[in-house]
């Protein structure tokens, strides 16, 4: 009886992980590609998928086929024996190499392709680069991404404009993380000792049909927050990526216009100040900038990466984000707040706005 309630368990699991497979949400699967690397790397995916099936349906017909026409009809038949046969032996060396050609040309093609990475070390007569760069920093647990020619920073949210290479320098403040976004290609990891560097891109078709808003992820066990740590990918039009940076760059120093929003940034200046910054030209040295930058805080779709971004999660944040991020840096980084305080301090920071 043990082992039929054995049977029945591991059945039980088998199942639910059958089930459980294909659960998640579209925005952050590999299999809804949404741009040239995501495209290349799904076709691959493909091809890998159709010889591996069509393998193991061969092998099982051959099986089949074994089982049952050569099977002992009596004790004292012997089968004609085929040991030696050239012809056999041919046929299953060649036929494995031939798949594996199939399938590594096309891999070694792309890897080469998708390697190319020249573009963002070509400098003009300005001494910056014609493709887009955006520096990403990944840290305990968000991300900051830097545009070096554009002289901008902002964090957890990433822009980029769509139908165009965008290369990334891949870096970690910290620990080792790896840089995913789903929709857009494969996950890069990002190191403490060096750079990696990628590219990918965003098809503008795919983005008007995601509402222009992909999902990042850590894809590297990182600590206790690891999964938590996601962030966010607007992909819009050259015109409105061009505007962006227009509003980012000509952005000024916030001014709180309510009294319950002055009292907030009384609150920011004595205790946030120091890690974070409310302006995209942070000019503080990486080293310095050791929380995400808020310059566009109320516009943002997440708060921390992971929550509604209204005034009550805000408030939850504030008060407890060891709740909702065991392990961040923003814990136990100042006194409790009064609930007139965190009222005064969300009253801020939903209006750090560059874009209207």
């Amino acid at each position: 009886m043990n082992w039929l309630a054995k049977g029945r368990l591991l059945s039980l699991f088998t199942l639910m992980a059958l089930v459980l497979a294909g659960c998640g949400e579209p925005y952050v699967s590999t299999l809804r590609p949404a741009g040239e690397v995501a495209q290349s790397q799904f076709d691959l995916m493909v091809l890998s998928t159709v010889i591996m099936v069509g393998v193991i349906l061969v092998v099982t017909v051959i099986f089949l086929i074994v089982i049952t026409k050569f099977r002992r009809k009596n004790e004292n038949e012997i089968p004609k024996q085929v040991e030696g046969s050239h012809k056999l032996e041919i046929l299953w060396t060649v036929i494995p190499i031939l798949l594996l050609l199939v399938l590594s040309v096309p891999t070694v093609a792309a890897t080469f392709k998708l390697a190319d990475v020249s573009p963002m070390d070509k400098v003009n007569e300005e001494g910056k680069t014609d493709a887009l760069v955006v520096n990403v920093r990944a840290n305990l647990y968000w991300w900051e991404f830097e545009y070096p020619n554009q002289e901008i920073i902002t964090g957890q949210e990433l822009v980029v404009p769509t139908d165009e290479k965008v290369y990334f320098n891949l870096i970690a403040s910290d620990v080792k993380h790896s840089f995913w976004v789903p929709s857009a290609g494969g996950k890069m990891d990002t190191n403490t000792e060096n750079v990696n560097k990628f590219y990918l891109e965003f098809d503008d078709q795919k983005a008007n049909e995601a509402g222009n808003l992909f999902y990042g992820k850590c894809a590297e066990l990182c600590g206790p927050s690891h999964a938590w740590m996601d962030f966010k990918v607007k992909a819009v039009s050259r015109a409105e990526f061009d505007q962006w940076v227009d509003d980012m760059q000509t952005a000024e120093e916030p001014q709180a216009e309510t009294a319950l929003a002055q009292q907030g940034e009384e609150i920011f200046n004595q205790s946030c100040i120091g890690c974070h910054a409310v302006t995209p030209q942070d000019g503080r040295p990486e080293q310095a900038r050791n929380a995400p930058n808020l310059a566009n805080f109320g516009e943002r779709s997440r708060i921390a990466g992971i929550l509604e971004h209204n005034e009550e999660e805000l408030k939850n944040w504030l008060d407890d984000p060891e709740t909702y991020k065991p392990g961040n840096k923003m814990t136990n980084t100042y006194g409790d707040l009064s609930d007139e305080q965190l009222d005064a301090l969300t009253e801020y920071l939903m209006g750090l706005k560059v874009q209207e």
